[in-house]
């Protein structure tokens, strides 16, 4: 028997309606223009906590006794299971206790400390947090709310795909990211329930495929730095498993190039901050628009928690990515008014200069000459490849520096 019902799931949006927020589930046109399907997104990102674990975890919470609220709970997580444990926690005047691998960025830790929560910073790894969280379950008598393998968890979780298909019954697919698959499987219990012809599409981060292999039967390598920290699971849930395996119809896999164009499609088309794990789904339309064209798909941004600096990192590389930054080394004899001269060339073009460098040092240069380096952000490719152009048909034969140094054509 699987481990929740859509019963379950109706449950659960009874308990918790009103205490999370019924984020909104808007259409995307510029997403739809950038995909080829009809795409929605549902804005989990909005939730106090900036994800989707508040439902899960306040259903959890609410089904505890007196006595266990008395004692409290304890969680491990490294992020958003951890805020919104915390958040409700407090909210319900119910004690909480979180254990944090040690590495966990300090706003994290200091963000669920301010929920009122014990936060016990313990393990290299989830894993091993998990393990003193146990520990700590068994000395204290503190109820885990664990944040994928529970069924009130799942249950929590499965309300989104309710409130989706309420609002667009004719939807034909749901995207959802997979870490242990607490979302998915509650996803995936209630969409069927109600439109037994959906289809329920997961999305992993490529570096970590833990369900893929576990559902295909294959040993695919686990681990590394991701940018969807939020779905780097090593281990998919004993009671998700199930689920997944008998209602997704396919899991796809996906680079960290495409995670990081979502990202930014997101900031730029929908002014909606994103995390990693929050923009997988976006990302797998991107990576395999095949499966999706010509089709109506909803998308779970499932949380928003992104350091504001690596999301300024991710939009630059994204303008890199499509030639819009583009920097370029000119050299040529040292001359007075060289640097005046190149700077008048790029402004009457309509390019913006970010940065410029200007070197006599280098062995590669005449002695009696300079090199000038230079960064531009222009309009798109077209334009870049229309400065270069009228730069070389000038006489100054800009040569492209990109990722591996100087290149060897001037664009």
């Amino acid at each position: 028997m699987p481990a929740i019902a859509v019963e379950d799931v109706r449950r659960a949006a009874a308990a918790i309606r009103g205490q999370v927020l019924r984020t909104p589930f808007l259409a995307a046109p510029r997403l739809s223009e950038l995909t080829g399907a009809t795409v929605a997104v549902k804005y989990e990102n909005m939730q106090a906590t900036g994800a989707f674990k508040e439902r899960g975890a306040l259903n959890r919470l609410l089904a505890l006794s007196p006595e266990e609220r008395a004692r409290g709970v304890v969680a491990m997580s490294a992020g958003n299971h951890a805020q919104a444990v915390a958040y409700h926690a407090g909210r319900l005047g119910i004690p909480s206790t979180i254990v944090m691998p040690e590495g966990t960025p300090l706003v994290k830790a200091e963000n669920t400390r301010g929920h009122g929560a014990e936060v016990v910073l313990r393990g290299a790894t989830l894993a091993d947090s998990e393990e003193v969280a146990r520990r700590l379950s068994a000395e204290r008598g503190l109820t885990l709310v664990h944040p994928y393998d529970d069924p009130l968890v799942m249950a929590g979780q499965g309300t989104i795909a309710l409130e989706m298909l309420e609002e667009d019954p004719e939807l034909d697919d749901i995207l959802v990211p997979i870490g242990g698959g607490g979302l998915i499987s509650g996803v995936a219990v209630a969409a069927s329930a109600v439109r037994p012809d959906i289809r329920i599409i997961g999305v992993e981060a490529a570096l970590y495929p833990s369900c893929a292999n576990a559902i295909r039967g294959e040993d695919a390598p686990v681990g590394g730095a991701t940018l969807a920290e939020g779905i780097a699971v090593k281990n998919v849930g004993r009671l998700t498993l199930p689920i997944i395996r008998a209602l997704v119809a396919e899991i796809v896999l996906v680079d960290e190039p495409a995670i990081e164009r979502a990202v930014n499609a997101y900031a730029t088309f929908c002014r909606a901050m994103a995390e990693g794990a929050g923009a997988a789904g976006l990302a797998a339309m991107l990576a395999r628009p095949d499966l999706f064209r010509g089709r109506r798909v909803g998308l779970v941004l499932c949380g928003g928690n992104i350091d504001a600096r690596l999301l300024a990192s991710v939009m630059v590389r994204e303008l890199e990515r499509e030639d819009r930054i583009a920097s370029f080394r000119i050299t040529s004899p040292d001359r007075p008014g060289l640097l005046g001269e190149i700077a008048t060339r790029l402004g009457a073009l309509g390019a913006n200069i970010l940065e410029v460098s200007h070197g006599r040092l280098f062995l590669d240069v005449p002695a009696k000459g300079v090199s000038v380096d230079v960064t531009i952000e222009t309009r798109s490719r077209e334009h870049t490849a229309a400065i270069f152009e009228a730069l070389t048909g000038g006489g100054l034969n800009p040569r492209r520096i990109g990722p591996a140094g100087l290149s060897e054509t001037n664009f």
